[in-house]
């Protein structure tokens, strides 16, 4: 239990509770701080990963504890991003979190029968792509608090009956109509065109995470099926 990745993990773990604390802190500074944390919690991702190969350090605690410890942090950030920015669609949030918690559960049964589960190049470009769009909404939600008055674009379109997408669509039409127009104020342009960025950074992650999901459940359906425990077999001799 107590190795050098594994103690990361952990660390990673306890990473969370400030994360969370400072980025609900509307101020940059708060929001700064959040994300640096985010960055060195997924450093220590990688970096607990490399050294458990390194050292030869690899254990199923780490198997099992590691991956958890990544969803948990995705799960605790895609929750409080639904509480701050009203353009992150609830089905998003569900639909990653429902594929995380089933794999969790996949890999706890295969680790009660005793057996490993099939990975992929895709779940790695998940990961890939969860962490990316998180890093680049954090830096969003700086610069908003920094440098730009937003308009609460997406709280008026709900009030008009209009959908998330069809909101983010209108307003990358406005962007791309204005980037010719020299009479706008190149800070106009940019902050109408960082407005929509959150939902179509979540959406494609959205999408990317529900097919690697399938294609995990494809590949390891064999561990969801019964008896859920370890197969004991008799040593030769043994009455």
């Amino acid at each position: 239990m107590l190795t050098i990745p594994n103690i990361l993990t952990v660390m990673r773990l306890f990473i969370i509770p400030f994360f969370l604390f400072f980025l609900f802190e509307d101020n940059p500074g708060g929001r700064l701080i959040a994300l640096f944390l985010f960055i060195i919690a997924s450093l220590s991702d990688l970096l607990d990963g490399y050294l458990a190969r390194r050292l030869a350090q690899e254990s199923k605690v780490g198997r099992f504890l590691d991956p958890l410890a990544d969803k948990m942090l995705v799960i605790a950030t895609l929750l409080a991003f639904l509480m701050l920015d009203n353009q992150i669609s609830v089905w998003m949030v569900v639909a990653i979190i429902g594929r995380d918690m089933v794999v969790t559960l996949m890999r706890y049964l295969a680790i009660r029968k005793g057996t490993e589960i099939k990975t992929s190049k895709l779940g790695k470009t998940k990961t890939a792509f969860q962490m990316t769009a998180i890093i680049m909404i954090l830096l969003i939600l700086f610069i908003r608090s920094y440098r730009f008055d937003v308009e609460q674009i997406f709280h008026q379109g709900h009030m008009e009956g209009k959908k998330n997408f069809q909101i983010a669509t209108e307003l990358v039409d406005k962007a791309v109509k204005l980037f010719p127009d020299k009479s706008v104020a190149k800070r106009e342009k940019r902050k109408i065109f960082l407005e929509p960025m959150p939902y179509f950074l979540m959406l494609i992650t959205t999408i990317v995470t529900l097919i690697s999901g399938l294609k995990y459940v494809m590949q390891n359906f064999s561990v969801l099926k019964p008896p859920y425990y370890i197969f004991l077999s008799k040593k030769k001799g043994s009455g």
